[in-house]
């Protein structure tokens, strides 16, 4: 009985917004850097993926902040680091984003895989793939000059070499041709890594990961065939995800406008895109998703849809005053760019849209920890972190402090640099990370 009580009073304790609060602005003076440890364990490090946090960042909140059962969300899920931790932790995982090949990576990160059953298929794509290549060149030619519309096959001629484009033709075909949907998402996921990769992608662009691509003239590409190998062998060595123990739900919505019921989830961990789409994940992205049958026009009609995109847009205008701490900086920019102070006033428009919607989806007495670097536009500092903090607060959020982690630019992806010059404006403001501590009252 003795027991009994306890657990109940400590459950009603963890239960009260002050000691949420309390708890979370211990967590967040403390360490956040988690230097000297690995973030590539399980099937976080199978596809690259620029600027998403560590792995031990979202696992720290949902060790100290949930239970095994409990839900754990995130509207903007990425590449589903915090979404693999929650399911890896027993809790029930909750992701939503509307970046199509975020959403097939994080579909093949959170479905568990037999490792011998993705060995065998992969050597059977592969040999049959070159088979394809080797005899059916013909069919492969007519393929290529019926799937894609013109201004998406002049973007392909572009960026991939005639040989490339009829290997990658032939492993995409046998990749479509799966049944079993989970293992053709999988796969998916391997073919995007031979063409997004940090070094030898199979395009003629440099560095695609940090998602500045520049074509390179005298580039020699790999073989679209011994590349897929090598990734598929490092999706293996890596590690695999038959540990993720809680189940995984991954929803294509807008952060703003998820679906899901209202008091869904016990923890939230996200992260927002830069302001002024500082990275541009489309870029990158539709070098991958031109193959999946993807046109050009309706990649870049999409990528006008996300959030941080540098156009002032529609929402631009909008007439809801912000907070003073976001309404003074959008006034500070005007005087430097007006049209950057329009993207910026849509930037905070859309995350106060996004914070009203987490904290219709919280329960109360329950954290929000938001991760968002600084943006410098126009050579001014707008101090993100300190606007998302000030809008939380507006929505009713208590804020319970804002920690610092800084960010280990040699291992996590960052735009790249190919010049001895001086920063640029993104290298200067990506050396901390501000951890944004919330609880919904």
């Amino acid at each position: 009985m003795y027991n009994i009580g306890m657990q109940s009073a400590v459950q009603t304790l963890r239960l009260h917004p002050d000691f949420a609060a309390q708890t979370l602005a211990d967590a967040l003076d403390g360490d956040l850097d988690f230097r000297g440890t690995e973030g590539k364990f399980c099937s976080h490090g199978w596809h690259p993926f620029p600027a998403k946090f560590p792995p031990q960042l979202p696992a720290l909140f949902i060790e100290k902040f949930t239970e095994f059962g409990d839900t754990v969300l995130d509207p903007m899920a990425g590449s589903g680091t915090t979404l693999i931790e929650a399911a890896r932790l027993g809790r029930r995982a909750i992701g939503c984003d509307i970046d199509p090949l975020a959403l097939t990576v994080a579909g093949a990160k959170l479905s568990p895989a037999d490792p011998a059953k993705i060995i065998q298929t992969g050597f059977g794509v592969l040999e049959s793939a070159k088979r394809r290549y080797e005899k059916n060149r013909n069919a492969l030619q007519r393929d290529r000059e019926t799937r894609f519309d013109a201004a998406t096959s002049a973007f392909i001629d572009y960026w991939f070499y005639p040989e490339t484009q009829m290997e990658l033709l032939a492993l995409i075909q046998e990749i479509e041709a799966m049944r079993d949907a989970k293992l053709r998402r999988y796969f998916f996921m391997i073919f995007s890594s031979v063409i997004i990769a940090k070094s030898a992608g199979v395009s003629r662009a440099r560095d695609l990961a940090h998602t500045r691509p520049h074509r390179v003239d005298d580039k020699a590409p790999p073989s679209a065939f011994s590349e897929f190998l090598k990734r598929l062998a490092h999706t293996i060595k890596a590690g695999g995800n038959a540990n993720i123990r809680g189940d995984a739900v991954l929803k294509q919505a807008y952060a703003q406008n998820t679906g899901l019921p209202a008091g869904v989830a016990d923890l939230i961990v996200t992260s927002p895109p830069y302001a002024n789409n500082a990275i541009d994940y489309m870029r990158a992205h539709k070098f991958s998703l031109v193959w999946f049958n993807h046109a050009i026009k309706d990649l870049t009609a999409l990528r006008s849809r996300y959030i941080g995109h540098d156009a002032s847009g529609k929402n631009g205008g909008k007439c809801e005053l912000l907070p003073a701490q976001c309404e003074n900086a959008v006034r500070a920019l005007h005087a430097l760019s007006a049209s950057k102070a329009g993207a910026l006033r849509r930037y905070f428009s859309e995350i106060r849209d996004v914070i009203r919607e987490m904290h219709r989806l919280l329960k109360p007495g329950k954290p929000c920890i938001v991760a968002v670097s600084s943006s410098v536009l126009a050579g001014l500092d707008v101090e993100t972190h300190k606007g998302l903090a000030a809008i939380g607060q507006a929505e009713r959020f208590e804020l319970a402090g804002i920690g610092v982690r800084h960010i280990n630019r040699d291992r996590r992806m960052m735009p790249a640099r190919w010049s001895k010059a001086p920063l640029t404006q993104i290298e200067n403001r990506m050396h901390d990370e501000y951890i944004i501590g919330l609880v919904k009252r």
